[in-house]
């Protein structure tokens, strides 16, 4: 195997998912010279960042630009929701599937950059003490009943899959990422992580100890991956119950107030609160989704086919302004920022014609252009990289790809873009076909 090509920038990365495709045109490549049907229903204002105005309704994050890079030109040719495989993973669907507007998770997906880390890590070292890919505030899509690609360790098997933490709704139809949420809502403790009153710690490393006798036995006689992979869940949930370091992390309440007040009491505002605890406490990988709350619902997510101009200036701009910027001043006053990588993007962009069904108030898909942000880990920032065309459809300079985007942060990481790991098949396979790491974007 390849060794790392250079010292790691970052320790860890937090992926700050906006699930639906955020609209370029109303956040960060707008078009104010465009025709009023291509740049849409916002004004644009001046940000820190020469050359770059985004939209009204991001004023903190305009303030703050000069902390992240925003790259206009991110493109691929998957022009529906399974560019969430490509996005998480850096590689498309597997041809079989791509036919599908809707593809649900499988073990022959490519494993998502967390499980690759968490591989990785644990080749090196061992089952790790903390949880090493984290998922906030759920695994993508079980909100809506959905299950999305890209997400776990697909063939890698599942004893790298994400720590999944599990926020209730309060109803059915209800959208917790636009009101504010009690202390009892976001509880982010893993389910069974708080162990029963009759079982004590010496009673539970006595079953664990008559446990590993038995399985002593049994690994004489089979030796299987599923084996494997049920061990390092089993060592994961051991290390869950018994690390009081581990249940205090995933104690929001530990936070002071006015800290939260900061982040927005809401869902989305309160997982990226607690993605800066996961990494503080160890975590490699936190992954916190913006995700559609209500089935079928496209005014939930950043999938806005309708209703973008309240969704839009209501919710989820206002969201993501407050909380984004609260997450970047937090990792810079805790001196976490130069090692922690954010990485802030959808799968996809949305069209550049507005109001594209006539009289519906809305973008559709549109995967051919559109922007994502860096920030940390000597990321440098106040800057832009590549240029879209006239109405933000295409790239007309630096196009770049999710292999690209994967290749920055395998080498942020210390990790080589072109190491090996073995596929479904125990093939030698490279974790990046066709990307080169992003250099320009650094000090």
């Amino acid at each position: 195997a390849l060794q790392p090509v250079r010292a790691a920038r970052a320790k860890s990365v937090i992926f700050v998912f906006l699930y639906g495709g955020p609209s370029q045109l109303e956040t960060f490549d707008m078009k104010p010279d465009a025709p009023s049907t291509i740049r849409g229903p916002f004004q644009t204002i001046a940000s820190r960042t020469p050359g770059l105005r985004i939209c009204e309704h991001l004023p903190r994050l305009a303030n703050i630009s000069n902390k992240y890079t925003v790259i206009r030109t991110v493109n691929h040719p998957q022009n529906d929701h399974n560019g969430t495989h490509f996005i998480q993973t850096g590689h498309p669907l597997p041809p079989a599937q791509r036919g599908s507007a809707n593809v649900a998770a499988t073990d022959k997906d490519w494993p998502a950059f967390g499980s690759v880390i968490s591989y990785l890590d644990r080749q090196a070292a061992g089952t790790p003490a903390f949880p090493p890919y984290v998922y906030l505030p759920r695994l993508l899509g079980h909100f809506a009943g959905y299950d999305i690609n890209g997400q776990y360790a697909g063939w890698l098997g599942k004893g790298y899959n994400p720590m999944a933490t599990h926020i209730r709704k309060r109803a059915p139809d209800d959208n917790p990422y636009f009101r504010d949420c009690t202390d009892e809502e976001l509880n982010f403790r893993l389910a069974g992580l708080d162990p029963r009153s009759d079982l004590t710690l010496d009673r539970l490393d006595r079953r664990h100890t008559l446990l590993q006798q038995l399985d002593g036995e049994k690994r004489r006689l089979e030796r299987a991956s599923s084996v494997a992979d049920f061990d390092s869940l089993r060592q994961q949930a051991m290390n869950m119950l018994t690390s009081r370091d581990i249940a205090k992390a995933f104690d929001i309440r530990q936070e002071p107030a006015a800290l939260r007040d900061r982040y927005g009491r809401d869902l989305f505002g309160q997982s990226l609160l607690m993605g800066r605890r996961m990494v503080e406490a160890g975590a490699r990988f936190v992954t916190v989704a913006w995700d559609m709350a209500v089935r079928g619902d496209d005014t939930t997510s950043w999938d806005s086919h309708r209703s973008l101009t309240r969704i839009m200036k209501d919710h989820l701009l206002p969201g993501l302004d407050r909380s984004l910027a609260a997450l970047l001043a937090d990792l810079e006053d805790r001196g976490m920022l130069d090692e922690t990588l954010v990485f802030v993007a959808g799968e996809m962009g949305r069209t550049p014609r507005f109001l594209n069904r006539g009289a519906e108030d809305g973008r559709d898909h549109w995967t051919f252009c559109f922007p994502c942000l860096f920030a940390g880990a000597g990321i440098g920032g106040g800057r832009t990289y590549g240029e879209s065309d006239e109405h933000a459809g295409y790239p007309l300079s630096d196009p770049v790809s999710p292999a690209d985007l994967a290749a920055t942060i395998y080498q942020s990481l210390g990790i080589s873009p072109e190491l090996r790991i073995p596929d479904a098949q125990g093939r030698p396979v490279p974790l990046v076909d066709n990307g080169r790491p992003l250099e320009m974007l650094f000090h």
